[in-house]
C-alpha cells in the first residue's frame, strides 16, 4: 500500500507522526508493506512554494493509494481579509481535483467520555450516527463576487451531484439501521428542493431504508435534542460542514473523531478538527481522531481486522486513562501527543493475532 502523508499546518505534524507510527505498527504485526510520500500542503506549501495545494502535491495524491491527511490552516490568513491565497483553498482544491464528493464522518459517543460531552449523559448515551456531506459543489465552488458594497456566492447543484452523493448515504443506510435523514432547506431555497425531489425519485429503489426529511434548522436542533435520533444524515456542502462540527462536539472533543472522503480517485482519511495552530509544538493535541482516520484507512481496503485492532487501542488508551489534558479525568496522568501515540503503538505490539 503506497500511502500520501499531508501533515500539513499547526498540529497537523505532531498528530500524523501519531497516525504513520501505528499504522506501520499494524503494518508490521499483519505482515503488509506500506511505503510513505509526503507531500506539503496549506500555509507551509503557500510560504515554500506560493500554492496551498501545488501540482506535485496533487501528483503524489494520484500516485497513492490513499491519502492521510492532518489538517491545515493559519491565523496569518484567517485575519487577512485581503488575502487572495488561504491555506484552505488547498483543502478545496485537493476535494475539487482528486473528486471526493463524499465525505463520510461518523459521529459516536465512548462509553468513559460521557460526561465530556456539554449534553446530558442519557441524550448523548448511545449516539451513534454518520453524517455524509456534499463535498465537491455549492456555494463553496459555485460563482463568488464581491466588492466594497456587494457580495455573493451561488449555492448551484447539478442532478448527477446530487444523485450519487445521495447514492452513497442510501447504501450507508443500508449497511446500517436503514434508517436515512435527508436535511435540507426546501422551504426557502431551490437548490433545496430539487435535493428533496431527487431523494424522492430514489426513495422506491431503496424499500428497505426509511426516510424522512428536516430543514436544517430543525436538524441542528434535533441533534442537540436528541442525538441518538439518527443513523445516516446526508445534506449538501455548507450545510454538512455546519452540521458535521456540531455533531463531534457530541463526544466531548473534536479530538476523537475521524472522517473519510471518497469519490473519483484517491481516497482521503483526516479527522475532523483543524490546525490549532496555538497548540502547535507543544505535545498537547489529542491524536486519536489521526489515529482512528488509519482504522478508516485500513476498513476502506478491507483489512477489517486490522482497523478493529486500532479501535480496540484506542480504547484501551482511554479505558487506562492514557489522555491527552482535554480528555483527561482529575487526578489522572499527564501525556501528550507522542505520549499517547507510544502507548497506543506499544498495546498494539503486545496483543496476539490469530
Amino acid at each position: 500500500m503506497r500511502i500520501a502523508v499531508l501533515p500539513g499546518d499547526g498540529i497537523g505534524p505532531e498528530i500524523m507522526k501519531q497516525g504513520v507510527a501505528v499504522l506501520d505498527a499494524i503494518a508490521s504485526k499483519y505482515h503488509h508493506e506500506v511505503e510513505y510520500e509526503e507531500a506539503i500542503c496549506g500555509a507551509q506549501a503557500i510560504d515554500l512554494v506560493g500554492d496551498p495545494f501545488p501540482p506535485e502535491t496533487f501528483e503524489t495524491c494520484l500516485r497513492a493509494d490513499a491519502v492521510l491527511f492532518a489538517a491545515v490552516g493559519d491565523p496569518r490568513f484567517d485575519n487577512d481579509p485581503t488575502a487572495k491565497v488561504r491555506p484552505e483553498q488547498g483543502l478545496l482544491a485537493m476535494r475539487k481535483k482528486l473528486g471526493l464528493f463524499a465525505n463520510i464522518r461518523p459521529v459516536q459517543t465512548f462509553k468513559c467520555l460521557l460526561h465530556k460531552s456539554p449534553l446530558k449523559t442519557e441524550l448523548v448515551e448511545g449516539a451513534d450516527f454518520i453524517c455524509i456531506r456534499e463535498l465537491t459543489g455549492g456555494m463553496y465552488f459555485g460563482e463568488k463576487y464581491q466588492d466594497n458594497d456587494k457580495a455573493y456566492d451561488t449555492n448551484y447543484y447539478t442532478r448527477p451531484e446530487i444523485v450519487r452523493i445521495l447514492q452513497v448515504a442510501f447504501e450507508y443506510a443500508r449497511r446500517r439501521h436503514h434508517h436515512l435523514t435527508v436535511v435540507d432547506k426546501a422551504n426557502v431555497l431551490a437548490s433545496s428542493r430539487l435535493w428533496r425531489q431527487i431523494a424522492k425519485e430514489m426513495e422506491p429503489s431503496y424499500p428497505d431504508v426509511r426516510v424522512d426529511y428536516m430543514f436544517v434548522d430543525n436538524a441542528s436542533m434535533r441533534m442537540i435534542a436528541e442525538p441518538t435520533f439518527f443513523d445516516v444524515m446526508v445534506t449538501e456542502n455548507t450545510f454538512g460542514d455546519i452540521l458535521t462540527d456540531e455533531g463531534s462536539c457530541i463526544s466531548g472533543s473534536m479530538g476523537l473523531l475521524p472522517s473519510a472522503s471518497l469519490g473519483e480517485h484517491t481516497p482521503l482519511f483526516e479527522p475532523v478538527h483543524g490546525s490549532w495552530p496555538q497548540a502547535a509544538g507543544k505535545n498537547i493535541a489529542n491524536p486519536l481522531a489521526q489515529i482512528l482516520s488509519v482504522a478508516m484507512l485500513l476498513e476502506h481496503f478491507d483489512l477489517k481486522e486490522e482497523g478493529a485492532l486500532v479501535r480496540r487501542a484506542v480504547d484501551a488508551s482511554l479505558d487506562a486513562y492514557v489522555r491527552t489534558p482535554e480528555i483527561q479525568v482529575e487526578g489522572g496522568g499527564v501525556y501528550g501527543t507522542k505520549e499517547v501515540g507510544e502507548w497506543i503503538v506499544n498495546w498494539i505490539k503486545e496483543q496476539s493475532i490469530k
